[in-house]
């Protein structure tokens, strides 16, 4: 027998940002004429929807609701349609959804790395708009899991075995649209502390300008701050004196070796300047006066680092801020990303100078003066950096000339000293890895001298000659290094060559013998195997003669320029042009009450990007009280006015 009133179109659940405009449709055959009545859940009740008796239900979404349409004939027959969830979403992000944007699934929410102690639960949590709704299901690992459809995953006792990658695909009739992909690690790690996937940091200090007065500070403050954030467990590298294409070259290096969970470190000093909340860096090649194309913008590393999804960014600019060429146009770079784990560390505030404290022979600068003393402390590095700035407020030598600035999104307590927790595949080593090994020249004579490499930077190596226990028939041996010949390579090392750099050498390597030491640097720059002489000057007992014998080693160029690309570092890396103009920085010298020479030098920041508008999670109903509600309605006699 046929039934008095079929549904012959259902409505559909849809997921929506707020305010957006859409229909609500129920369709109904009958042997009489037909009359509806759509309903709303208010709290705990249902209520009728005052005038809303079409087939159609236009909807203005505000907050989120279920739904349901009434049926009835002239015989008081009646039937109810499905519920259906009218999902709203408070926040989403700006530009969602696109603006012809016809219903296909739009992702509000990824899921966040997890990391829990075996036994404890796990919960990942999506989000996704549709017309209709969108339905989800959850990945391990590319497996699919056959219990995991719903926004939320939910594992109650967790295993180790269930670590690994999971994301979620949330699709409709008008196609699908995958998550990120994200870790979880379990039981590998203790809970209570967050901790890194890795940690990689650049170094750059610029000293010796073509075109530009020189600095002293960069070249202890790299080496300090390399040594303590290797204790901190980074791989770091560290690199003087570099060009434009240098720059770029290393900075692409480094972006590449980025990725999830990974906590980052790029530092800079040398010659800066800000305009319009935009900081640059000079090149040592950048002429006088900078132009647009000669410098590099810090904003636009920052937003490709936060393109690698790393969990902690941190860019310390130990640089002057001065403005500079207001003429100039500004690099192109897009808002950050709101993810909350950004840090900019500025050694001073805006429109004013980074001042170099005179010390003997070298210099240090304000900035890293404090810094070092504090970066190993196990706190916030947000509240790290404010130990940095109060101590700087209190030092006398720049009272009233420099001020430390920070500037940050950081939402979770990360700190330096987090411990790091590999994800799965082996992280491609950056820093002082693949150095020449060690090796043993023997002389015509008999002599023996080991040969060692020592790196102070990346780009920066000594080459130590240590004589072994010397033979009966040899006395008072001197060792000597030099070049064999004149070269375009020994040209270029001839004009790098850093002066007392030797202290900083000695300071770590304290038990070696150097005696007879040879300085390589701007290794990024040679181009050929690189060919040593090493001259042997001595006595022969018998004769009372000194004689002199030489030998040669060789260096191959693979070993020494290992932390650039494979690219002709002499050629800009394509598609990675100057940003913007930077500016001079003039010196300046004061002498208070003997306490040292303090000079404007290096040092620079990082500015803040505005932050664009941010996905949070939807707001969610539960969907346990579904079947309560259908079977009031159904429960409910025809010609009613609710359930």
């Amino acid at each position: 027998m046929q039934e008095a009133i079929a549904i012959t179109e259902q409505p559909v659940s849809v997921s929506v940002p707020v305010g957006y405009s859409f229909m609500l449709r129920c369709r109904a055959q009958g042997r009489t004429s037909l009359q509806y009545q759509w309903f709303c859940q208010y709290q705990s009740d249902c209520r009728p929807i005052p005038g809303a008796t079409n087939q159609d239900l236009p909807i203005i979404a505000e907050q989120t609701q279920l739904y349901t349409c009434r049926i009835n004939d002239l015989h008081r027959n009646a039937v109810f349609s499905d519920w259906v969830k009218v999902e709203v979403h408070q926040c989403v992000a700006r530009g969602l959804p696109p603006r012809l944007w016809r219903g296909e699934p739009v992702i509000v929410l990824n899921p966040s790395e997890q990391r829990v102690e075996v036994g404890q639960p796990l919960q990942l949590q999506c989000a996704a708009m549709g017309v209709p709704a969108p339905s989800y299901q959850w990945y391990h690992n590319g497996n699919l899991l056959e219990q995991q459809k719903r926004k939320k995953l939910w594992i109650t006792h967790t295993k180790v075995s269930d670590s690994g990658t999971y994301l979620c695909c949330a699709s409709n009739s008008h196609g699908e649209h995958w998550t990120n992909a994200v870790d979880v690690h379990i039981g590998t790690c203790g809970s209570g502390k967050f901790f890194a996937t890795g940690k990689i940091a650049l170094l750059v200090g610029n000293n010796r300008y073509q075109h530009h007065p020189n600095l002293m500070a960069p070249v202890r403050d790299v080496f300090e701050l390399s040594r303590l954030l290797e204790h901190l467990g980074f791989q770091v590298v560290s690199l003087l004196d570099l060009n434009k294409a240098e720059m770029v070259a290393a900075v692409s290096r480094f972006l590449q070796l980025l990725g999830k969970g990974v906590y980052a470190i790029f530092y800079y000093a040398g010659h800066g300047y800000e305009h319009l909340g935009r900081n640059y860096m000079v090149p040592v090649d950048a002429p006088q006066p900078y132009a647009p194309e000669n410098c590099i913008s810090v904003q636009r590393i920052l937003q490709k680092m936060q393109q690698q999804k790393t969990a902690l960014n941190i860019i310390l600019l130990d640089t002057c801020r001065k403005w500079y060429n207001p003429g100039c146009a500004l690099s192109q770079v897009q808002p950050l990303e709101p993810w909350g784990n950004t840090v900019y560390g500025y050694s001073t505030s805006e429109d004013a100078e980074a001042y170099e404290l005179q010390d003997g022979e070298f210099s240090s600068g304000i900035f890293m003066k404090y810094l070092k003393k504090h970066i190993l402390q196990e706190k916030k590095v947000t509240h790290m950096l404010e130990d940095v700035l109060e101590d700087i407020g209190h030092d006398p030598l720049v009272t009233g000339k420099q001020v430390m600035e920070i500037k940050h999104t950081l939402k979770e307590a990360r700190s330096l000293t987090d411990p790091i927790c590999p994800s799965g595949a082996a992280t491609e080593h950056w820093g002082h890895g693949q150095e020449p090994l060690s090796r043993t020249v023997t002389f015509p004579c008999g002599a023996r001298v080991e040969l060692h490499f020592l790196r102070l930077f990346s780009n920066l190596m000594f080459v130590c000659a240590k004589p072994q226990p010397p033979l009966a028939h040899i006395t008072d041996p001197q060792l000597l290094l030099r070049w064999p010949a004149e070269t375009d390579d020994v040209a270029i090392q001839r004009e790098s060559h850093l002066d007392h750099v030797e202290s900083l050498l000695a300071s770590v390597y304290k038990r070696e013998e150097l005696d007879c030491i040879f300085q390589l640097c701007a290794l990024q720059k040679i181009q050929t195997d690189v060919v040593l002489q090493l001259d042997l000057h001595y006595t022969r007992p018998s004769t009372k003669q000194r004689t002199c014998e030489s030998l040669q080693t060789t260096l191959q160029r693979s070993l020494l320029g290992q932390f650039f690309s494979q690219r002709n570092d002499s050629q800009p890396a394509p598609g990675r042009a100057g940003s913007a103009c930077l500016q001079d920085a003039l010196a300046l010298s004061a002498d208070p009450k003997g306490q040292g020479s303090l000079s404007t030098g290096s040092g620079h920041s990082l500015p803040s990007s505005s932050p664009s508008n941010f996905s949070s999670e939807p707001e969610e109903n539960d969907e346990s009280d579904l079947g309560e509600l259908c079977l009031a309605l159904l429960r409910a006699g025809p010609g009613q006015d609710g359930p």
